[in-house]
């Protein structure tokens, strides 16, 4: 009813399991505050787990209490992790593109898109054919991040490669089609209101998988977009290979983006709605990691 993500049903389903079993699967209703509270104490005290995790897995059972069982909880006892703020991993221009040079095909793509349009992973493996202007040069992100929408920039230096992309996919889709396949997952009730718009070139997935995907509630077969592990581990062996010692992912191409930008003095709001942050202060983590410092102040090592 929320419309929650479904990484999102699928965390608090992991997070109510490891409470279950942690209370010897008692039943929710037989336990309250106490028990809520020894679990979180537990995840921070005996696992030491991270500020952000402790959150993830009181932000579970508070949905499981006071949305559902309609049960006020009394959190006073609760142990915090400590929060630590921590600066973004950023790539030099030089390691951006080491890394790149060393990726082909569609992880080379995503990370292109990654870099040259600022978008997280999942962002970039859900675009859909109509989310892409070449001509315009612009990309839609439809129903990202907190649901909301947004538009950014698309590479000139990546159209060639993605016209090129594009038409090995469409006939990829009409060999499908032939086949008697060829439908992708409509958002929420979209397939009931135009029943055939799944089987439409303009709904396809940017980058689908190579096998076809059966939905176990419906049993239709069609094709899912790729799989985030792939590109994952394509990056991570492109940056070994590159001799970058940096604890980089795929996620730091998005922070690689904006760090670069406001090095070249782009505008902080421009970037904010680049990024699609609601505040700017998230956006304004980026000042403390660019090369000259957040007000361009110079060493006194380097005056001598």
């Amino acid at each position: 009813m929320r419309h929650y993500a479904r990484r999102t049903v699928s965390t608090y389903e992991q997070w109510l399991r490891r409470f279950l079993r942690f209370h010897r699967l008692r039943h929710p209703r037989e336990m309250g505050s106490a028990e809520v509270n020894a679990f979180l104490n537990h995840l921070a005290v005996e696992e030491q787990v991270s500020a952000s995790t402790q959150n993830q897995a009181l932000a579970a059972l508070l949905f499981l209490y006071r949305d559902l069982l309609s049960q006020e909880l009394e959190l006073g006892g609760i142990v915090r992790a400590r929060t630590r703020q921590r600066n973004p991993v950023v790539l030099s221009e030089a390691e951006v593109r080491s890394v790149r040079d060393r990726l082909e095909g569609e992880p080379a793509l995503v990370v292109g898109l990654l870099y040259g349009s600022g978008l997280r992973l999942m962002e970039a493996l859900r675009l859909r054919v109509k989310d892409l202007d070449l001509e315009r040069r612009e990309l839609s992100v439809r129903d990202g991040k907190g649901s909301k929408d947004l538009l950014t920039v698309l590479p000139q230096s990546l159209v060639p490669a993605l016209q090129e992309h594009l038409l090995g996919v469409r006939s990829l889709h009409r060999s499908d089609l032939a086949a008697g396949w060829g439908r992708v997952l409509m958002p929420y009730a979209l397939s009931r209101k135009y029943p055939n718009a799944s089987r439409e070139w303009a709904w396809q997935w940017v980058f689908p998988q190579q096998n076809r995907w059966r939905d176990k509630e419906s049993g239709a077969q069609g094709r899912h977009h790729l799989d985030p592990s792939m590109v994952q581990k394509a990056v991570k062996r492109a940056v070994l290979g590159a001799g970058v010692t940096k604890a980089a992912s795929c996620h730091t191409f998005r922070h690689s983006f904006a760090t670069h930008l406001l090095e070249r003095g782009q505008d902080i709001r421009t970037i904010q709605e680049l990024l699609g942050h609601k505040d700017l202060s998230t956006t304004m983590i980026y000042t403390h990691v660019l090369n000259r410092g957040p007000l361009g102040v110079r060493s006194p090592a380097d005056i001598l």
